[in-house]
């Protein structure tokens, strides 16, 4: 389902819920508790500017844009600033934080506020493009800018809103003349509930791979706050995709296992009527659920959980959440028919990857019987194994359906839809769903990436999902290949933290139609460490 449909279908779904089929109230006003009883202390740091920068067109950078540096943030002590001035700060590192600055005045006693447009930046385009171009499908209100007044000076200003940015633009809208501002110490306070940063990859790894790993660091870290946030710019939710690869991460990394159990219980105590857990839930100012379910996002539910006992060996909440997970097996099951193949009904926000043009289907299939295996094993460890006594029956019938409704043995690929559409996806999918054999999933990887009309994916969450298929498949090599080139061409571009978004290709691609709006620290970003660090890349 397309992004602009599945608002829509999200009320739809609401409305169709079944009462008395999930959690008790009881149950999930402690799972509420036990998450709100693990909510971590941010720690934080104070961080300086490094420079005064100006951006620069260049047709050369992926961006269009580069900075050039004038100066040293000290020399705004001799410089005063007017109606129409303006400056430009790079702080030398993308953080999620606060800002504050001392401002006073100079000249004759001041007769009106100063007013100022702040603009936080995390990449040179948020600064260099007025933000009142902007013209997205997402709320105008999602944009880092402020316009503030200040009344009195000389002042300590403290911006209360929490920002994701490396750079700040200073526009002075207007002074009393002749009255004229003066700035000094600048200060980003960052904030994270990540730990102590692991130590880097040893210099036998190359210069690029360490590269790639110290930015998915960065990229997790701004991402760990209160909850695992898909990205510190703009949503700031919990959502379920994005919190399981950047658990997987964690685990390798930063092992902030109470963050992952409050994420999990999180999500198993703000569900639906029935029992279905919401692919969101926000955390501020109290934990409420985001009222948008993704198919896809809720089977892989189970998966997390599965992933998190796995890494702490924790069988308490394998027993607790048990429950959950199989509740999300059986409303996801229902569109499954009899003889064991996914039925698009229509009415649910299918995800997979950001990309209007990939059909679902075989995705699809693959992503639900994945999750299905998954939770078969999450049952025997919980010891629910006769709560999951028709799952192996289930699996085999899907498989069987899988291989012969969607393997073209001919090609030596997997196609999805009535116009058998070959994609990435449908090959990964498959490859994970345990549908294709090493032999069958390492030749259809070879011969996907060898078809140019084959749908790609275009986000980094799916293309984890490519990497972790080629491992499945023995295929280290390619799967190093394609890491050094699709986060290794965001480091060459100038990531400081990983994209939302990247298409190498189009550049100005955006699921909300204005790069204004793209967020360029996004948590489904941050796999390569747990592929360098865990799966030995």
């Amino acid at each position: 389902m397309k992004r602009r449909e599945f608002l829509q279908a999200s009320a739809g779904l609401a409305l169709a819920a079944q009462a008395g089929r999930g959690q008790s109230g009881a149950a999930t006003q402690r799972f509420v508790a036990v998450a709100e009883s693990l909510k971590p202390q941010l720690r934080e740091t104070v961080h300086k500017p490094i420079s005064l920068v100006r951006p620069e067109p260049d047709s050369t950078a992926f961006l269009k844009w580069r900075m050039e540096k004038l100066g040293d943030p000290s020399d705004l002590a001799a410089r005063t600033f007017r109606h129409g001035d303006s400056f430009l700060l790079d702080f030398g590192r993308h953080m999620t934080g606060h800002l504050a600055f001392s401002l006073s005045g100079v000249g004759e006693a001041v007769d009106s506020p100063v007013r100022l447009r702040l603009t936080f930046g995390e990449v040179p385009n948020d600064v260099a493009v007025p933000m009142d171009t902007y013209t997205g499908t997402l709320s105008r209100a999602w944009l880092p800018d402020e316009v503030i007044n200040v009344d009195y000076l000389p002042q300590r200003v403290h911006m209360p809103r929490r920002y994701a940015f490396r750079y700040v633009k200073v526009d002075v809208i207007d002074t009393a003349p002749p009255y004229a501002a003066r700035f000094a110490d600048f200060e980003a306070t960052a904030c994270t509930s990540a730990g102590d940063r692991p130590p880097a990859l040893p210099n036998s790894v190359p210069t690029l791979l360490r590269r790639i790993d110290e930015v998915s660091l960065d990229t997790l870290r701004d991402c760990m706050q209160t909850v695992f946030e898909d990205g510190p710019r703009r949503d700031r939710r919990l959502w379920i995709g994005d919190m399981r690869l950047q658990a997987l991460t964690n685990y390798a990394t930063y092992r902030n296992f109470n963050l992952v159990k409050r994420c999990l219980y999180l999500f198993a105590g703000l569900p639906r009527e029935d029992g279905l857990v919401s692919a969101c839930v926000y955390d501020q100012p109290k934990p409420l659920c985001g009222g948008q379910y993704i198919m896809d996002y809720a089977a892989l539910y189970g998966a997390a959980v599965l992933d998190y006992v796995h890494a702490t060996k924790d069988l308490t909440v394998a027993r607790d959440l048990w429950p959950v997970v199989r509740r999300q097996m059986e409303i996801v099951g229902q569109y499954v028919n009899a003889d064991g193949l996914f039925v698009d009904p229509g009415n649910w926000w299918l995800f997979i990857d950001w990309n209007d043009e990939l059909d679902h289907i075989t995705p699809m299939q693959g992503v639900l019987l994945y999750c299905l295996r998954q939770a078969l094993e999450l049952a025997k460890l919980a010891g629910a194994e006769r709560d999951a006594a028709a799952y192996p029956e289930r699996i085999r019938r899907m498989a069987a359906a899988a291989r012969a409704n969607f393997y073209d043995a001919s090609r030596g690929l997997f196609v999805s839809g009535p116009k058998k559409q070959v994609s990435w996806a449908s090959q990964a999918w498959m490859i994970h769903s345990g549908v294709a054999t090493t032999e069958e999933g390492s030749a259809a990887l070879r011969a996907v990436a060898a078809l140019p009309d084959a749908v790609r994916p275009v986000t980094p969450y799916l293309y984890h999902y490519i990497v972790d298929a080629m491992l499945l498949c023995g295929m280290k090599q390619e799967a190093r290949d394609l890491l050094q080139s699709y986060w290794g061409g965001m480091v060459q571009s100038g990531a400081d933290t990983f994209w939302e978004i990247y298409k190498p290709s189009d550049p100005d691609l955006s699921p909300y139609k204005s790069l204004l709006v793209n967020s360029y620290c996004h948590a489904w970003s941050c796999t390569p460490a747990y592929f360098l660090r865990a799966r030995g890349l």
